[in-house]
């Protein structure tokens, strides 16, 4: 039995009653393959060798941070939850080149293909989250600093994380309802959406149109538009209070100097390191921030693209290209243990010590930023509320020891 409309119906002879969208369809009826031997043994190594290096690098930070760290942080919550997602990631990768390997031909079976989608969409919706998360948490620190001390704790670190794996996988959760596998005019298996299961002939052309269009958007404005914009958004917060605190340095040092001569000196010299200090910082957290945002956009950009394309119809491209724009985006998880691991302070001098001082130093919460800050404050170069707890409880320190050297007085 074959459907009424011919442009959705399968010539698969295998399952002649099946029905099938019309990208799934055409991709059925194409042969198209790269017969180079040798650019494919070298696309199938390259892989390999990615491959192996993500698995590596993140279970060597899985391994750190989850056992031999002796504190855990708010920080090391992060990075813990994002080297899980890419390690379980990377874990597929050795699927994905098992695929490239067998001449583009999934032998893997149902489960695994359904399994390889989920977990690589989960990463995909977990990455963008945790990127946007860490962002919105440095911004934090840095714009509401007593805000954060009060509220910025490891147990709500966990459950932003838990409400992150959550949201990903009910944004996954389509990929892996019509992910199948199907079989090829020229005998090759695909493991790819079908988005005409649990559809009839009667109402095909509209479940192909919107699911297929619902999938591709989601894909683009929740995985990496509004995480993008959120990152972008905390980071120019973050570079603002930054030149406005080096605004308030030069302002204060140029007041100090019709003061006395010996407090204008001691100022002066203060402000001069409190401003070096925070060049310094602002120039490592711009060189972090191109390197997570650069990456980011490098390797999802291509693939949204083309996820865009398939709504357009433009079968021939995707089917062409989107291995290869797939692989860009594999490169991701083996890249973020990399960049978070060098936007450690000291790098060289800590990875010659161990392992676990490295991580320790790039999760550490005493950071360079809140280093500078408890600096600037003690110095008085930004001098806090009469009415918040730390003016408070100074005041009431010195005001027992005003007390307690009349006392003594009086009793000599």
């Amino acid at each position: 039995m074959t459907s009424s409309s011919p442009l959705y119906s399968t010539p698969n002879p295998s399952s002649p009653s099946e029905l099938y969208c019309p990208l799934l369809q055409t991709m059925i009826s194409n042969n198209l393959t790269n017969k180079d031997k040798g650019v494919n043994l070298a696309v199938v190594s390259i892989h390999g060798v990615v491959s192996a290096l993500g698995i590596l690098e993140n279970g060597l930070v899985l391994w750190v941070l989850g056992f031999r760290l002796r504190r855990k942080t708010v920080a090391a919550v992060w990075v813990l939850n994002l080297a899980l997602s890419d390690f379980l990631t990377t874990l597929t990768l050795p699927l994905f080149t098992h695929y490239l390997s067998m001449n583009h031909s999934w032998e893997l079976g149902g489960p695994l293909c359904a399994a390889q989608a989920s977990i690589f969409y989960l990463n995909m919706f977990v990455s963008a989250f945790l990127l946007a998360v860490i962002s919105v948490d440095r911004c934090l620190l840095v714009a509401k600093p007593v805000w954060t001390q009060n509220y910025r704790n490891v147990s709500a670190a966990w459950k932003i994380c838990g409400l992150g794996w959550a949201w990903a996988a009910v944004n996954a959760f389509p990929y892996f309802m019509f992910r199948s596998v199907v079989e090829k005019r020229d005998r090759r298996k695909l493991c790819y959406h079908n988005f005409a299961l649990y559809s009839s002939s009667d109402t095909l052309h509209t479940d192909c149109k919107v699911r297929q269009a619902a999938t591709a958007v989601s894909k683009v404005l929740l995985a990496f538009v509004v995480p993008l914009v959120i990152i972008a958004v905390s980071y120019t917060i973050i570079v603002l209070n930054l030149r406005a605190r080096r605004k308030r340095l030069e302002s204060r040092r140029l007041g100090a100097s019709n003061g006395k001569l010996k407090s204008s000196k001691s100022f002066c010299s203060l402000s001069s390191l409190g401003k070096q200090n925070t060049t310094r910082l602002s120039q490592s957290f711009m060189k972090m921030v191109v390197s997570v945002i650069a990456t980011f956009i490098l390797c999802w950009v291509p693939y949204h693209i083309f996820c865009l394309l398939e709504v357009t119809a433009q079968y021939k491209l995707v089917e062409v290209f989107l291995p290869i724009v797939t692989t860009f985006t594999f490169l991701n998880p083996v890249l973020n243990p990399i960049i978070y691991t060098f936007s450690c302070p000291n790098f060289s001098t800590r990875i010659r010590q161990s392992l676990e001082a490295l991580f320790e130093g790039l999760v550490e919460e005493a950071g360079p930023l809140v280093r500078v800050t408890e600096r600037i404050r003690k110095n008085s170069l930004f001098p806090t509320s009469p009415s918040s707890p730390s003016v408070s409880r100074i005041q009431r320190g010195s005001q027992g020891s005003i007390n307690q050297s009349q006392r003594g007085g009086k009793e000599r």
